[in-house]
């Protein structure tokens, strides 16, 4: 509709040229440079795993605007926060590590306190037991160029287990798309699904959504299947 009349030919006409071209879609395309995006899926569980980090507001005591008025959930606020030191409510931040597997979209996150290196490790060494306790040896880790991910230690200890570590190009997150999609439905279906009136209300929710997630919920891309049917473990064993 924009290009059409720029050019003085009828919207229609250019749908059926972009469409020929396989560039009909906006999200097709790298919406700054105009490239198509080169759509990937590795070929078996564990030969790649994305890994990123979703910062979320924490939830002060009580709950924030959706629970209440706006004006109540900012004195709720300052009555969490030291006032001697400063007239702004600071609740501070969780973070929200996950890794999810390119093949199956297995996913595993966990809610930890920062994005330092050593909680960087940490949540890697638990995630890949978790990938190892469905049967799965993970050969490469995707990550961005976080300065947890861009430490020496991450990647020895990637290296010391036998697993390759890859980065994305800067200012690239499509090419780590498949935990940003993932990092897109935590945040619907669980950070902001329902109201919560604490912090550890919505820590606790996870759990349950990351089982919906990898057993039952279905995934396009899988063909209307959970992440759980491509993995070698029959679905419906885990519980």
């Amino acid at each position: 509709a924009r290009i059409g009349p720029i050019l003085g030919l009828p919207a229609s006409t250019v749908h059926r040229v972009l469409v020929r071209h396989g560039l009909n879609r906006l999200a097709w395309l790298d919406r700054p440079t105009g490239q198509p995006i080169r759509r990937y899926e590795r070929n078996r569980p564990g030969e790649l795993v994305h890994v990123d980090i979703k910062k979320l507001g924490n939830i002060p005591d009580g709950g924030g605007h959706k629970v209440m008025d706006r004006r109540q959930a900012m004195d709720n606020k300052l009555s969490t926060t030291d006032q001697r030191k400063s007239c702004k409510p600071v609740i501070g931040y969780s973070y929200i590590h996950s890794a999810v597997d390119d093949h199956s979209r297995l996913a595993y996150s966990e809610v930890l306190p920062d994005e330092r290196q050593h909680t960087a490790i940490a949540f890697w060494q638990r995630a890949n037991a978790f990938f190892t306790s469905h049967g799965i040896t993970v050969e490469r880790v995707l990550t961005d160029n976080g300065s947890c991910y861009k430490s020496k230690l991450f990647t020895q200890n990637l290296t010391t287990a036998g697993i390759a570590h890859k980065k994305t190009r800067p200012y690239r997150p499509q090419t780590n798309g498949k935990v940003e999609r993932f990092n897109r439905t935590l945040a619907d279906e669980w950070a902001y699904l329902r109201p919560y009136t604490t912090n550890n209300e919505r820590t606790a929710a996870l759990a349950d959504f990351l089982h919906t997630y990898n057993h039952h919920r279905s995934h396009t891309a899988l063909g209307g299947q959970p992440p759980i049917s491509r993995v070698n473990n029959p679905a419906g064993q885990y519980t």
